[in-house]
């Protein structure tokens, strides 16, 4: 037992022996590192983590075998890989050794890789192991291995178009498989991300689409009269989903289809007022596609029958209309603009608008009466009929336009104008003479003017047997004269009648007219001739145009009378392009009427062959006329001063308007220079307004009404005279009223000024009057610009110069405390205050000089006071105020009794003086001050004082009647 124990413990021993042999065996390095041959690998840019198929793992054979864990063994260097070496110039890559004992290892990027640099990377790589004993003697390196290392991409480019615009035109009215193609390009190095998937349109609500390729189409047909140009914003994305940086504009022009026709004009064109004439079609011209033209005429039509009487004219009285034109005078105007003195076409609706003219509506139920005697019972022959009518297709029944016919007991019709199924007619029957034979006494015209409701001028001309008709400055001639007896002789009145005729036996109107009129006129004793007649239906607006001279002998130009409407006619188009090219629109008032006026162009052109010749269409636009600027109209001057009564009860009498003045401004808005606005837009200020500034301008006026305030004028002992001879001169009429006085005409503010200059106020009994009132008012077109109201007051003063007839009166004890009759200013007049006085009366001798004396003081002090009263007046006047003191006087009698007794009269006497001397400390500077301007006053009341003095020798003055 102990033997076979001890033979296995030599076993033992001899294997460690064994083992031990064997490891000192291995220490030395006989073999070389192996590697794979080949290694592909593969890193994402902007990382340096490479993957490899298969691992880099290096092996050795000198590395030894690996036991149990229970063996501890001591294992030497020789086996052991100490590195990777790799061979290649500039190779971004290193190799680096994980485990030296297994031979694992890396390889990993040394700096950031660039895909788009290089996409792919190939080197060779060595093993290498650690060699043998500490100074790694004997080492050895394995074969060369290839590595091939590919990039990976990030998505880090967005597409980029190639171009930064794109363009294409494409003609209306087709569909296109493709206009044109957009591309765009990516950097990235990688198919997916460097490929455009997919192109988009951003603008919205196009008629086109793109698709993948990036090719653009339209979806519907384009039409060039709905866009010229379409504008598209283009974007691109790639595989990875990254939008284009940035997007590309698209211009898709629409070419039209070539159709004849006018091309090159805008349709809306804006025409200020007072700039002249304005050229309609400056850049229009005339397309033909190629086609042989051999002539072509042209209608260019501005219709204005909506504006006003059919057109822009000046809006002023009938009556004013025919003195502008140069008409003879005795016209009389049946249809005036409602007022105080022409009051019987109140009841007529009118056009309220002031911007153009003022027309009456016959509605089939309304008509006037003229008063009696503003034309004459029997028209003088010759004489002239005008109006203004417009009328549509009516009934069958006689539509009476004016009518004077017997007032009472009978029906029968001496003369009248009507409307009998669109046929205007005129009945005009003979006076009774000694002849009873058939005599002209219906003219009849057959127009389509009357019922076209289109507004037309009809001029009249009866030197019997001969009418003659004018419409819109158009001679006609009657189709059909009947022919009837003269009347028989009536003392019967006739009455004039507008709108109907009235039937005297009925006493009622008949005959209605239905539809509008204006300006209505009878002139009697004289014709009107043509140029006056071509002068009130001339529209202040109309075409013009200025034929250059190349071209005059070649393009004929028509107008028609109203130059609403012209031809051109012509051969060759470039010639008659220039001709429409100078065609233009011209305003000639100064206020025209705003609004729209419409353009038409109608063209016919004439072809070598004439089976193919163009048809030219109608070309239409408008005149778009701004609004004017609106004057303003001020009347200034003094509106409060005192005269005497001397002065009111003159020849003279008293001006009202001494110093009046009429200006008229307007008022524009004026922009900011570009300083102004790059401070504006700096300080971002939103208060900041344009300038406003107010610019003063002339122009005519019309009309000037004074009138009365308060009660009316008394035409017995007061009225408002006017130098007539002036007016005549400047071609102004005047009428008056009890209400005041109006001045009517067309002329300048200056003339007006100074008509006005004279108007005067007289009053004959001016006891009872303290003050009287007038308002002026001024306008012009008729009512369409009117001024302010500017009254004025005049107030009389009135002077003791006489004293009546000794009488025995009582004084209110208040009206005689001497506080009561310190100096009391009332608004422009002075009472003088009187004491009792009494004289013994038994001596005539003292009474005399007693009276004489007391005269001659109240004279004195009569003269104080008229100068204090008109200091007082003139302060009022420079500080704009009025005296507001009301003193009643309505009870208030100063008698002098001479028959009191001498004590009390010189007692009286020395309060007198008392009196006046305070009176003249107390108004002396203020009569001072005042001397040079009331000078003249102060020498009229003197002599007005002492002439009354001389002719009524009375002390006594009444003042019941005095009221404030």
């Amino acid at each position: 037992m102990r033997f076979r124990r001890n033979k296995l413990l030599a076993s033992v021993v001899l294997l460690v022996l064994v083992l031990v042999c064997a490891l000192d065996a291995a220490k030395v390095n006989k073999h070389k590192p192996w590697i794979e041959t080949t290694y592909h690998g593969i890193v994402t840019e902007n990382d340096d983590k490479v993957l490899l198929d298969p691992p880099l793992i290096a092996l050795d054979k000198d590395a030894p075998l690996r036991y149990a864990e229970s063996f501890e063994v001591t294992l030497t260097e020789e086996g052991e890989i100490c590195g990777f070496r790799i061979h290649g110039q500039n190779i971004p890559f290193e190799a680096v050794v994980l485990d030296k004992s297994s031979g694992e290892g890396v390889i990993r990027a040394k700096d950031k890789l660039d895909c788009e640099l290089q996409k792919e990377h190939t080197f060779t790589i060595q093993a290498y192991d650690c060699g043998e004993g500490p100074d790694g003697a004997n080492m050895k390196k394995s074969h060369k291995a290839t590595v091939h290392i590919q990039v990976n991409d990030l998505n880090e480019y967005s597409p980029v178009f190639k171009e930064k615009s794109y363009k294409a035109t494409v003609i209306e009215g087709k569909k296109y498989d493709s206009i044109l193609k957009v591309e765009a390009v990516d950097a990235d190095c990688s198919f997916q991300f460097s490929q455009i998937c997919n192109y988009e349109i951003v603008t919205p609500d196009v008629p086109f689409t793109i698709d993948k390729e990036g090719l653009i189409k339209n979806t519907e047909k384009l039409n060039y009269d709905r866009e010229h140009m379409y504008k598209l914003t283009v974007t691109a994305y790639d595989c990875g989903k990254n939008r284009a940086s940035e997007d590309v504009l698209v211009k898709i022009g629409v070419k039209p289809t070539c159709k004849p026709s006018w091309q090159g004009f805008n349709k809306r064109i804006e025409y200020e007022p007072g700039t002249g004439s304005l050229a309609l079609f400056p850049s229009m011209h005339l397309e033909t596609c190629d086609e042989p033209i051999t002539s072509i005429r042209a209608t260019i039509e501005l219709e204005t029958n909506h504006i006003g009487k059919g057109c822009d004219r000046d809006t002023y009285s009938e009556k004013s209309l025919h003195k502008l034109c140069g008409a003879s005078s005795g016209a009389v105007e049946l249809l005036p603009a409602p007022g105080s003195s022409t009051n019987w076409t109140i009841g007529l609706p009118t056009d309220n608008g002031h911007d153009s003219d003022q027309v009456f509506e016959f509605n089939g139920t309304q008509a006037i009466k003229v008063p009696d005697g503003l034309v004459s019972t029997s028209l003088k022959e010759p004489f002239t009929i005008s109006v203004w009518m417009r009328h549509g297709p009516g009934a069958h029944e006689k539509e009476t336009i004016l009518c004077n016919s017997d007032k009472t007991d009978l029906n029968r019709h001496h003369y009248s104008l009507y409307v009998h199924n669109c046929r205007l007619i005129l009945l005009l029957r003979q006076d009774p003479s000694e002849a009873e034979n058939y005599k002209p006494a219906e003219f009849h015209w057959k127009l389509d003017q009357v019922c076209d409701k289109e507004w037309h001028h009809y001029v009249l001309n009866v030197e019997f047997p001969t009418v003659t008709l004018f419409v819109d400055g158009t001679t006609f001639e009657p189709f059909l004269v009947t022919e009837d007896y003269p009347l028989h002789a009536s003392r019967i009145e006739t009455q004039l009648t507008v709108g109907a005729c009235w039937q005297g036996g009925n006493a009622l109107m008949a005959q209605f007219f239905h539809g509008n009129l204006a300006g209505l006129m009878i002139r009697s004793g004289k014709l009107e001739n043509k140029k006056v007649i071509d002068c009130l239906y001339t529209c202040k607006e109309g075409l013009d145009v200025q034929l250059p001279e190349e071209v005059a002998s070649t393009v004929k130009v028509e107008f028609n009378p109203n130059q609403s409407s012209l031809t051109v006619e012509g051969d060759d188009i470039d010639a008659f392009d220039k001709v429409m090219q100078h065609i233009s629109y011209l305003n000639s008032r100064q206020f025209p009427t705003p609004g729209i006026r419409h353009l038409r162009i109608s063209t016919a052109v004439k072809c070598f062959n004439e089976d193919s010749c163009v048809t030219m269409p109608d070309a239409e636009g408008y005149v778009m006329v701004l609004q004017p600027e609106e004057p303003k109209i001020s009347l200034s001057g003094i509106d409060h001063f005192a005269r005497s009564a001397a002065e009111f009860e003159s020849q003279e009498g008293v001006t009202l308007f001494p110093e009046l003045r009429i200006v008229s401004t307007i008022t524009r808005e004026v922009e900011a220079d570009a300083e102004s606005e790059a401070t504006e837009g700096a300080d971002d200020d939103p208060t900041v307004q344009e300038t406003v500034v107010s610019e003063e301008i002339m122009h005519n006026l019309d009309t000037c009404e004074v009138t009365v305030v308060g009660d009316e004028l008394d035409g017995e002992h007061e009225g408002l005279e006017v130098d007539t001879e002036q007016l005549q001169q400047r071609g102004l009429e005047t009428s008056s009223s009890h209400f005041g006085l109006i001045i009517t005409g067309v002329n300048t503010m200056a003339n007006y000024e100074q008509v006005l200059h004279l108007i005067r106020y007289k009053n004959w009994h001016t006891e009872a009057l303290f003050d009287r009132k007038f308002k002026l008012v001024c306008s012009e077109l008729n009512g369409r610009y009117i001024s302010n109201d500017f009254k004025v007051e005049v107030n009389v003063i009135h002077t003791a110069s006489a004293m009546e007839p000794f009488h025995s009166a009582m004084v209110q004890p208040n009206f005689i405390s001497p506080m009561h009759q310190a100096s009391v200013d009332l608004s422009g007049h002075n009472l003088v205050n009187a004491h009792q006085s009494s004289v013994v009366p038994s001596a005539a001798t003292i009474v005399i000089v007693v009276c004489v004396s007391f005269l001659v003081f109240m004279i004195i002090l009569g003269v104080f006071r008229i100068r204090a009263a008109h200091q007082s007046t003139m302060r009022d006047q420079e500080n704009g105020k009025e005296n507001e003191m009301d003193w009643d006087d309505s009870a208030l009698t100063i008698t002098v009794n001479p028959m009191e007794t001498y004590e009390d009269q010189h007692s009286s006497e020395e309060e007198e003086e008392e009196e006046e001397e305070e009176s003249e400390d107390g108004e002396e500077d203020d009569i001072t001050s005042a001397e040079s301007e009331s000078s003249e006053d102060d020498e009229g009341g003197e002599q007005e004082d002492q002439q009354g003095a001389s002719r009524q020798q009375q002390l006594e003055w009444d003042d019941s009647t005095l009221t404030y």
